[in-house]
């Protein structure tokens, strides 16, 4: 199965590059409606760099999520992989592209959810809606840095 999420952001794509290449990144990319952990954080610059995530899925059952990082092109593109969590595949390719008017930012995640052919069906009502939302919230968030008339943060 496949996700994208694309926005138009007004800056260079290097500035869009160096928003992800933050310390704290994640942090500020993960939802304050996410009930999750981060335990270990990756850096993106590195090629088998590990983030370690722990969530409650639908607020009850524990899952400890695992990506690698498995690509770095900046100001291009990077890539993790799931390892070991929730989905029984996951690929996220974070793809910034130069715009008429700045860059354009896209989320492409390639997935299997769990439970397979149960977990197929299930994913319009489940899966996607909880991307949709959660992506949402990520491209304003980088949105709003990357577009600072100062930029400085």
């Amino acid at each position: 199965m496949k996700f994208i999420k694309e926005s138009i952001i007004k800056a260079a794509p290097e500035r869009v590059f160096a928003f992800h290449e933050l310390g704290d990144a994640f942090e500020r990319l993960l939802p304050p409606w996410e009930n999750a952990r981060i335990i270990q954080k990756a850096d993106i610059s590195k090629i088998g760099s590990r983030a370690i995530i722990e969530q409650k899925i639908f607020g009850v059952f524990p899952s400890r999520w695992v990506a690698e990082h498995t690509k770095y092109e900046p100001p291009k593109m990077f890539e993790d992989v799931q390892i070991s969590g929730p989905f029984a595949s996951w690929r996220h390719r974070h793809i910034i592209l130069p715009h008429a008017d700045g860059a354009c930012l896209r989320d492409e995640i390639e997935y299997e959810p769990p439970l397979s052919f149960l977990g197929r069906l299930a994913a319009p009502l489940v899966v996607v809606p909880k991307l949709e939302k959660m992506f949402a919230y990520r491209h304003e968030v980088t949105r709003q840095w990357c577009e600072e008339v100062s930029g400085k943060r």
